[in-house]
């Protein structure tokens, strides 16, 4: 993989990541509360920054002791950029123990903590949505348009043509082309018949097609219909923030329903990555890409990114421990008990679920590793 790949993998990172941290910055900031650091990546500090009585000032490669020293640096929120380029945080004052001070983030309400909590997550969709607003402004949304239909393949045969576009299938919505992927990848077809609903002419058509065995060459069976789909569509503004909308639902459900095949043991260790994986999944991108010219390297590391951060949305909300759903979780239980949960019992859990986190990704980045070769 080129250096020019690895640095745009670190690149799409880094938005997604400064993206989501800031979403937990501007409405820490909106509610008063001190936030300490802003950081970019994980590790040691390569590059800090901030305001003190003499103005800005820029510092490099210092420790924690170095600021705890330097207290000019203590009134304002210190930037940093560290060594490790996954990863960020937001680090505010009572964030992690308890503080006798009016900005501390503990001495806020619930609901102004649960908001800030639940910011990072939301401007990671709010940025897929941004995303999917440019793509289809610039190339249009992908309709379920079918452009091939196989001679002799049971499409064929029930009547299905090229430029029909697919609306329904077996009673569930389709709406982008997307939809039509979610659907064949959670429900594979079997023997039975399929209920397609198209659109040809303006005009709803229903057909009832029964998919086609094929024996694979370990004697294994898989059913097709036999027609290839996918077009991109141009639309006009509201078209653009209708279709955006639906391309986020769209990668939110697609992960939610992953992680459902993962929980049901449905995922091999194979079909998981990590930040390694991302990254040479991104270096492929670019290098299919670049054969088409700049223009296609730019929209589909967009698509990618699309992906990325929506993924990282529905991945921050799961309630474990030390992602942002974890600590959401402990704030609706105090809401509940309108009393917060012992700072002792919330930090165990947190501890111990950040460290079981970090031996998960230890496994993927492994895993990624062995891939690789």
């Amino acid at each position: 993989m080129s250096g020019v790949n690895i640095f745009l993998a670190i690149l799409v990172f880094s938005i997604i990541i400064v993206i989501h941290e800031f979403g937990h910055f501007i409405v820490a900031k909106a509610n008063k509360v001190t936030v300490l650091e802003f950081s970019l990546g994980m590790g040691p500090r390569l590059i800090s920054w901030g305001k003190t009585s003499n103005g800005c000032k820029v510092v490099f490669f210092k420790s924690s002791k170095y600021f705890e020293e330097h207290t000019e640096f203590n009134e304002n929120t210190l930037y940093s950029v560290k060594l490790l380029p996954f990863g960020g945080s937001c680090m505010m004052l009572g964030e992690e123990e308890e503080v006798e001070d009016e900005s501390a983030f503990g001495k806020k309400s619930v609901y102004a903590r649960m908001a800030i909590i639940f910011a990072g997550p939301l401007f990671n969709f709010i940025l897929a949505f941004v995303l999917s607003v440019i793509v289809i402004s610039w190339v249009g949304y992908e309709s379920a348009t079918i452009i091939k239909v196989e001679d002799g393949s049971p499409m064929a045969a029930a009547g299905v043509q090229a430029g029909d576009v697919i609306k329904e299938i077996n009673g569930d919505k389709i709406v982008i082309d997307g939809d039509l992927d979610n659907y064949t990848m959670f429900t594979p077809f079997t023997g039975d018949a399929v209920d397609i609903v198209i659109e040809r002419e303006g005009k709803e058509q229903a057909f009832s097609v029964t998919p086609q065995e094929v024996k694979g060459e370990d004697g294994s069976s898989s059913y097709k219909l036999g027609f290839y789909h996918g077009k991109r569509d141009k639309v006009g503004v509201l078209g653009t923030i209708k279709y955006a909308s639906y391309e986020v639902v769209y990668w939110i459900e697609t992960t939610v329903k992953s992680l459902g095949h993962m929980i049901r043991g449905k995922v091999s260790a194979d079909d998981i990555s990590g930040p390694v994986g991302i990254v040479k999944t991104v270096g492929d991108v670019v290098d299919v890409s670049s054969k088409e010219g700049p223009s296609t390297v730019v929209i589909n590391l967009m698509i990618i990114s699309i992906l990325l951060t929506a993924n990282l949305g529905v991945m921050n909300l799961l309630p474990i421990p030390a992602l942002d759903g974890g600590r959401l979780l402990f704030l609706i239980i105090e809401w509940i008990r309108r009393k917060p949960l012992p700072a002792k019992f919330e930090n165990y859990v947190n501890v111990g679920g950040f460290m079981l986190l970090m031996m998960l990704m230890v496994f993927i980045m492994v895993n990624d590793v062995i891939k690789l070769f």
